[in-house]
């Protein structure tokens, strides 16, 4: 088999893999399920997405494959003709389901850790970091007695002086 050919089958099979993925990310709706009215079709794909499917967990129901998905969808659509508001339908849901429906939940106490949590751990960093980088930054501010100041200075010129030149000894082997 030639070069040409290989990529030839390799570009193939990654068109291939690129439709099939395009048809399963495809919405799950089905056309009978649609309503009539285009305004209030709208008003029913909008809500839906912003519903969770309880069996997919992180995919809305509608785009999710799952029955209780179509079942969701089905509910939201017969409230919708039956003139209840998104709010009234979010409820509804929720009570029936939990917050866990809902993609956005409310801001309640119950849920306050999970809505102040994020920025509660990054204030907390934030001063662990501004502390730490505050006590790098300073200089330690204890100075010397006079006692440590003169035996710094004896060990600095002891140091400068030449080996031989303080004893006038010299060495014999």
């Amino acid at each position: 088999m030639t070069h040409k050919c290989k990529r030839l089958r390799l570009v193939c099979g990654c068109a291939a893999l690129l439709l099939v993925a395009a048809l399963t990310c495809a919405h799950a709706i089905e056309p009978e399920e649609q309503l009539k009215d285009p305004a209030l079709e709208a008003r029913a794909r909008a809500l839906s997405s912003e519903l969770r499917c309880l069996v997919c967990e992180n995919e809305t129901i509608e785009a999710s494959q799952a029955p209780l998905a179509g079942d969701l969808r089905h509910l939201v659509r017969q409230r919708i003709v039956a003139g209840d508001s998104n709010a009234q339908i979010r409820e509804l849901l929720r009570e029936r389901y939990g917050d866990y429906v809902l993609f956005r939940p409310r801001f309640d106490l119950q849920n306050a850790l999970l809505w102040l949590g994020p920025f509660a751990v990054l204030l907390i960093a934030g001063v662990i970091l501004l502390v730490r980088v505050r006590s790098m930054n300073q200089a330690p501010s204890t100075a010397l007695s006079a006692e440590e100041e003169a035996r710094l200075e004896s060990l600095l010129t002891e140091d400068r002086t030449p080996p031989d030149a303080g004893s006038g000894a010299t060495e014999s082997r």
